[in-house]
C-alpha cells in the first residue's frame, strides 16, 4: 500500500492577546499520510516540521495533525502543538474550502493559538502562490507502506552456494558502546547441509573490543527470522547467548525500510548479493551482558538489516550512520567475485535519506554511475576509506575512519569454501558533507560522528 507525503510552507502574522500589535509567523510542515490523498475522502495525516514566531518561537520540533475533507466536510483542518518561550502552545486552524472561491479558500489558513485549553491569540495565514507552488507540487512523494517484519522471513530457496545474513547494530547512549549482533545461513557449494552461525560483539568507548561466537548448528527452516538453538532475532525481538555473551532486546522500528541496493534486486535475487534494511532507524530496548559487564539500553539507537546472495565481495566497504533528527545515511560499495565484474572499479550503492526523502532517488544512479553515468566513487584502504558522489545538483563526500583500537577482525568462510575477512567498528568515526549547486556548490548540511558510526570493510 503507498502512503502520501509532501512539505508545505505558509506566511502570515499572529496577535497575542497578552501584547500589543501583530508578529509574523512561519510554518514549513511536512505531512505524512498512510494512504494516497484523494480529494473525495477525508484523509488524516501526521504532522512535523518548524514554527517560527517573530521574538517568541522558533521550534524545529513541532509536531500534529492534519485532516485533508475538501470534500466531505469542506474543509482542510491543521492542529499543532510547539514551544514558545517555555510555553506549549496549540495551532488550531482550517482552511474553509468553497467552490465559488477555490483558490482563495485552499490558500487562507485563519488559526486559534491555545494555551491548556484556552485561546491566546489569533491570526492567519498564507499559501505563498508565486514562490511556493512550484515546490509544494514537486514535493508530493507516494511512498510504499512496508511492515519491516514482512522482509525478516527467510529468502533462501534450498538452492547451495547461498548465504542469507541477518545483523543488528547499535550504540548505547549512556555509554557509548558500539554493539553488533551477526547471524548467518550458510548453504554450501558443495550441496552439503546447510547450517546457521554468527558472533556478537561490542566496541566500548575505552577498552578493549570483545566478542563471541554461536554455532554452528544446523539449520532448522524457522518461518520467521533467524533461529540457532537458543539465539533468535524475528520482527523486534532479539535473544541468544554465544560464549559469555546473553542478550535480550525488543526493537522498534523508527521508519520505513531503505533498500539499499534496487528494490527488484532484493524481490528477484539476479545479483550476486543484495542488501537492505528492515528498520533502517530503530531503538532498542532490554540487556546485553558480558564478562561481568551488564549494558542496560534504553531508547539506543541503532538499525538492522539483511543480505542475501552468493557470499561475499571480493572487497568491500559498508557504512551506516544515524545521523540525527530521523536522517540516516547507508553505504555499500563493493568489487564482485565474478570474473567479468572484478576489473570493475567498486560499486557504490549509496543511500542517504534526510527530511523523509531518500537521495538518489533510485539507488541504481550511484552504482552505475560508477560505469562512466555518474560520479560515484570509492577508495578503499583502512585505517581511513572514503566514498564521493554527485548527481545534477547534489553532491556528497564521505569519510569514514575506523581507529586500530576500535575495530575487530573476523575470519569465516563464503559458501564456496573461500575465506573471507572483515574488519569492523561499531564505534567508527564519520564525516559527510553534502553540498547543492546554486550556481555554484554550496553547503547543504555537514554531518560529524564521533564514536557512533558503524563501519566496516572486508575482503576474500
Amino acid at each position: 500500500m503507498r502512503g502520501t507525503v509532501f512539505t508545505e510552507a505558509m506566511l502570515g502574522t499572529v496577535r497575542l492577546d497578552a501584547e500589543p500589535g501583530e508578529r509574523r509567523v512561519r510554518l514549513d510542515l511536512r505531512a505524512a499520510a498512510d494512504r494516497v490523498l484523494l480529494p473525495h475522502r477525508t484523509t488524516t495525516a501526521r504532522l512535523t516540521g518548524r514554527v517560527r514566531i517573530a521574538g517568541r518561537a522558533d521550534d524545529p520540533g513541532a509536531e500534529g495533525e492534519l485532516e485533508v475533507s475538501p470534500i466531505a466536510r469542506r474543509r482542510i483542518r491543521y492542529r499543532l502543538a510547539f514551544t514558545a518561550d517555555g510555553r506549549r502552545l496549540t495551532l488550531d486552524g482550517w482552511k474553509s474550502v468553497t467552490p465559488r472561491r477555490p483558490l482563495a479558500s485552499m490558500t487562507v489558513l485563519p488559526f486559534t493559538l491555545y494555551e491548556d485549553g484556552a485561546p491566546v491569540g489569533e491570526g492567519v495565514l498564507r499559501f505563498p502562490l508565486a514562490t511556493g507552488l512550484l515546490p509544494f507540487l514537486l514535493g508530493f512523494r507516494f511512498p510504499r507502506r512496508e511492515d519491516p517484519a514482512e522482509h525478516m522471513a527467510p529468502r533462501w530457496n534450498g538452492a547451495p552456494g547461498r548465504t542469507e545474513v541477518w545483523y543488528t547494530t547499535l550504540t548505547d547512549p549512556a555509554t557509548g558502546t558500539g554493539v553488533w549482533l551477526h547471524h548467518e545461513l550458510t548453504a554450501p557449494a558443495d550441496g552439503s547441509d546447510p547450517f546457521a552461525h554468527g558472533w556478537a560483539a561490542v566496541f566500548p568507548r575505552d577498552g578493549e573490543v570483545r566478542h563471541a561466537r554461536f554455532g554452528p548448528v544446523p539449520w532448522t527452516r524457522p518461518a520467521d527470522g533467524f533461529t540457532a538453538e537458543d539465539v533468535n532475532h524475528a520482527a523486534g525481538r532479539l535473544t541468544g547467548s554465544a560464549g559469555d555473551f546473553h542478550w535480550k532486546l525488543l526493537e522498534q522500528p523508527q521508519g520505513p525500510p531503505l533498500f539499499t541496493f534496487p528494490r527488484w534486486s532484493w524481490r528477484r535475487p539476479v545479483l550476486p548479493a543484495a542488501q537492505m534494511l528492515p528498520a533502517a532507524r530503530a531503538t532498542y530496548d532490554g540487556e546485553l551482558s558480558y564478562e561481568g559487564t551488564t549494558l542496560s539500553l534504553r531508547a539506543a539507537p541503532g538499525a538492522s538489516a539483511r543480505i542475501y546472495g552468493h557470499g561475499n565481495a571480493h572487497r568491500w566497504t559498508w557504512l551506516h550512520a544515524d545521523l540525527g533528527d530521523g536522517d540516516v545515511l547507508e553505504i555499500v560499495a563493493a568489487v564482485s567475485t565474478r570474473p567479468a565484474l572484478r576489473r570493475l572499479p567498486p560499486l557504490v550503492f549509496l543511500r542517504l535519506r534526510r527530511d523523509g526523502r531518500t537521495w538518489p532517488r533510485r539507488p541504481e544512479r550511484s552504482a552505475i554511475g560508477r560505469l562512466g553515468l555518474g560520479r560515484f566513487r570509492a577508495s578503499f584502504g583502512l585505517p581511513t576509506w572514503t566514498v564521493t558522489g554527485r548527481t545534477a545538483l547534489r553532491r556528497i563526500r564521505v569519510e569514514v575512519h575506523q581507529p586500530p583500537e576500535r575495530t575487530l577482525t573476523l575470519e569465516y568462510r563464503d559458501p564456496d569454501g573461500a575465506r573471507a575477512l572483515c574488519r569492523n567498528s561499531e564505534s567508527a568515526d564519520a564525516r559527510v558533507v553534502l553540498e547543492r549547486w546554486w550556481g555554484h556548490w554550496r553547503p547543504e548540511a555537514t554531518w560529524t560522528l564521533d564514536g557512533t558510526a558503524h563501519a566496516e570493510a572486508g575482503d576474500r
